[in-house]
Order: structure tokens, then sequence, then C-alpha cells
């Protein structure tokens, strides 16, 4: 929802009095709706020259309450392997007791523009960590090299 534009035309006190105008009072709540709804980062991870797998790990944050949480990704190959390479970023989390998984397509182009970006929408249970996993695969005798970079964020609902 966009916000109207600040009465900044509109007289802030009523004259003789030290009430906020109406006009004004409207805008602020408005305003703050809009920022209290807005999502908030809890946490960006941000890794280069990787050169392996990476096992399951932690988004770092504080004890997540249970909500829903959005995972936004960016991935590149940074140096190209002599032969191939793959490269696959897995997610987990806990919704409902269950056990959630989500793995984006492998990235197998083995050139220095190739990339993934991606967002995911989790419904996470209590006091349940948010983590990240890689599948690393490389051929050739010089290694490829990746980097990511993950932000959590919380969705007010």
């Amino acid at each position: 929802m966009a916000s109207p534009p600040m009465p900044a035309r509109d007289a802030l006190t009523y004259t003789n009095r030290n009430l906020i105008t109406r006009s004004w009072q409207v805008w602020l709540r408005n305003l703050t709706t809009q920022v209290n709804d807005a999502p908030s980062r809890i946490q960006t991870v941000s890794l280069s020259a990787q050169s392996a797998s990476i096992g399951a790990t932690s988004i770092p944050s504080t004890t997540l309450t249970t909500g829903l949480y959005r995972v936004t990704w960016y991935t590149r190959i940074a140096v190209a392997a002599t032969t191939s390479s793959s490269l696959t970023l897995t997610l987990n989390w806990i919704d409902d007791a269950v056990t959630m998984s989500l793995s984006g397509a492998a990235l197998t182009g083995n050139t220095i523009t190739t990339s993934q970006t991606g967002t995911a929408l989790l419904a996470v249970d209590n006091a349940s960590p948010v983590t990240y996993a890689t599948t690393y695969v490389s051929v050739g005798a010089t290694p490829m090299q990746y980097t990511l970079d993950l932000t959590l964020e919380v969705v007010n609902t």
C-alpha cells in the first residue's frame, strides 16, 4: 500500500493550540502502519572464494518465533573450473513439526557469468533454525570458486 504524500503544505498544529492537525495525525498513523508491516532483516550471510560443499549451517540469528520468514539468495561462479562444475543450494527449516527442504536448480554453466538468485517464503516453527547447505562438484585442475549471499527476513503478518 502506497502512503499518501506528506501534508507538507498543511499546518502541523492548530493555531493557538498545541494539538497536531488531523491531516498530520492521519499521515503519521499511516506511516507507522507501513513501517510496522514492512519485513525486517534478521541476518545476512556473505561468503566468497568458496571451493567446497557447505554442510547444513544455521543462518545466524536470535531464536526465531513461529511465523513467516523470507530467505533471499544470490550465488555466482567467481572462478570457473577447468572442465566443468555444479553448485546446488539447499534450504532447510521446520514447519508444523515437519522438516522441510528446498533446493535451487544446479548451477552448471561453469563461467564467471553463471549466477542464481531466488526468494523463498518459509513458515517456521518456534525456535527452529533456518539452515543452508551447498553441494559442490568441480572437475579439472582449476577448482571452481563461488560466492554466496543470503538474507533472512521476518515477514510481519
